[in-house]
């Protein structure tokens, strides 16, 4: 009887060892990955000198910052703005002239200028003039002080692009607000909450 128990007893353990054949059939599986590029960040090597070379050919010729930036929808506003400062500069200056020479005709002891009319009395007097050559003075300045900060303003925008464009902004930092419920008081706290998730 005992040799039947060690006879099943080695049955039990010899059989697991036997059952284990190897599969001499190897399969190999190959994993394939899909490699995305991240379109939306590209690697570009920061360039410090793009700001100022921007700005430098904005300088030299207004929009041509604003093509090196490719931002070529700039480029007729820039000039519209500059053009309308030139256009009310010379109208403005055109009646200047015609008030300033109407009035010194008029202390030559002349009665023949365009502002005298058909009569003996001036539709507009002398004084009256006199202002309209203020006016026209002052909106002359005005008309060059537009022309200048358009042609200003176009080589700050050149510039700030310049900057902005090397500008990277990723998700893994995030400014958002946050409220919270203080437990003490009951009162609501406001606050800015700055995240910044490592890799």
């Amino acid at each position: 009887m005992r040799n039947k128990f060690l006879y099943i007893f080695f049955l039990i353990l010899a059989t697991p060892m036997f059952a284990q054949v190897s599969d001499s059939l190897k399969v190999k599986t190959e994993k394939k990955a899909i490699v995305v590029n991240d379109s939306l960040f590209s690697e570009i090597e920061y360039d410090p000198l793009a700001p100022s070379r921007a700005a430098f050919y904005s300088t030299v010729l207004p929009g041509l910052g604003q093509a090196y930036n490719k931002k070529y929808w700039k480029i007729p506003i820039i000039y519209a703005g500059m053009a309308s400062g030139v256009y009310f500069y010379k109208k403005q200056n055109e009646d200047y002239n015609r008030f300033r020479d109407a009035y010194k005709r008029r202390l030559a002891g002349y009665k023949d200028d365009e502002f005298y009319g058909d009569g003996n009395e001036p539709i507009i007097s002398n004084d009256r003039l006199i202002n309209a050559q203020k006016s026209a003075q002052k909106n002359k300045s005005v008309s060059i002080i537009v022309t200048a900060a358009f042609y200003i303003l176009n080589i700050i925008d050149a510039n700030v692009d310049a900057h902005l464009r090397q500008y990277e902004v990723r998700e893994d930092l995030s400014l958002e607000p946050n409220l919270e419920l203080n437990p003490l008081n009951a009162q609501p706290q406001y606050g800015l909450s700055l995240t910044y998730r490592f890799k």
